[in-house]
């Protein structure tokens, strides 16, 4: 059963209050972003396997788990600048930070902007630079290439990747989302039933779906226009050293989009393929990820 780990909260300056979970012990700083549908909680498997001299600082970003969503996001910025109040109250330099998909596209708009802060940084399954195809559907519900909504609020009625699950965290609807996690997240190895049942009430305790799904359709740090917004070419300012995971049976990132996300960072970032993995390898694979987190950590 996933270790209960004490709830703290740090209060920002715009109002809102963050939860966190914190382990281990030691000068080694990990601090982990989660992604979309969940919550600090889902990097149990991560915490749970700090070696000796490693901390590791778990945060339930705004809307998600049990922080506050007072002040609707209009972008993955807005969660990373939460994150920099965050880090700076707790006085935190020289980490390593790692993204889980959605976290990825974060920490990557993190280390960009606040550069002098995280020293590494981990993409586990992230969504790419170029942002997530979030498009139009035609009759069949398959996705209309580069035909983007016009607002959130149009995008809030999407048929298949959008309304179904925002209606599901409304109405508290376990069956549904559970059946989404095991059709795209545990595709290749579930969690125990007991596990289960935690992650996926934690994932219905989000209450900013559609905002999300809209930030990650505007997410854009290429040099090119992405169907929705001209890039901000902020991925040429990563220059600390990035390793890349994933897997090859995940069924949410491409592998182009990984490959794609490495490239552009350029040489300082290397993809590192998990053969045997779908979109969650802190479930198909934590000892392996923490072990390869922990010793890309201690480079020097």
């Amino acid at each position: 059963m996933i270790k209960s780990y004490e709830i703290k909260h740090i209060e920002l300056s715009n109002g809102e209050t963050l939860a966190y979970r914190e382990a281990g012990h030691g000068s080694n700083v990990l601090l982990l972003i989660h992604g979309n549908m969940s919550s600090g909680l889902h990097y149990a498997p991560i915490l749970e396997r700090l070696p000796e001299g490693f901390k590791a600082y778990a945060v339930d970003l705004r809307g998600f788990g049990d922080s506050t969503y007072k002040t609707r996001i209009n972008s993955l910025g807005d969660f990373a600048e939460d994150i920099h109040e965050f880090v700076t109250k707790l006085g935190l330099k020289g980490f390593t930070m790692a993204g889980w998909s959605t976290g990825g596209g974060i920490c990557m708009q993190y280390t960009a902007e606040h550069p002098g802060y995280a020293d590494k940084l981990v993409l586990i399954e992230s969504v790419s630079y170029f942002g997530f195809p979030i498009y139009k559907k035609d009759e069949k519900g398959q996705m209309i290439f580069n035909a983007a909504y016009a607002s959130r609020e149009e995008m809030a009625q999407d048929p298949v990747q959008v309304a179904p699950a925002a209606a599901a965290m409304e109405m508290k609807n376990f069956d549904y989302m559970n059946m989404l996690w095991n059709m795209f997240i545990y595709s290749n190895t579930k969690p125990s039933a007991e596990d289960n049942q935690i992650y996926i009430n934690e994932s219905l305790k989000q209450r900013n779906l559609v905002d999300v799904d809209w930030a990650l359709a505007t997410f854009n740090m290429s040099h090119m226009h992405n169907g929705y917004t001209q890039g901000t070419k902020l991925i040429d300012k990563i220059d600390i050293p990035v390793l890349s995971f994933w897997g090859k049976k995940d069924m949410v990132i491409l592998e182009s989009m990984a490959v794609d996300t490495v490239k552009a960072i350029g040489e300082n970032a290397r993809l590192r393929i998990l053969e045997d993995c779908s979109h969650s390898p802190l479930i198909d694979c934590p000892d392996l990820l923490v072990n390869e987190i922990i010793d890309f950590a201690k480079q020097v």
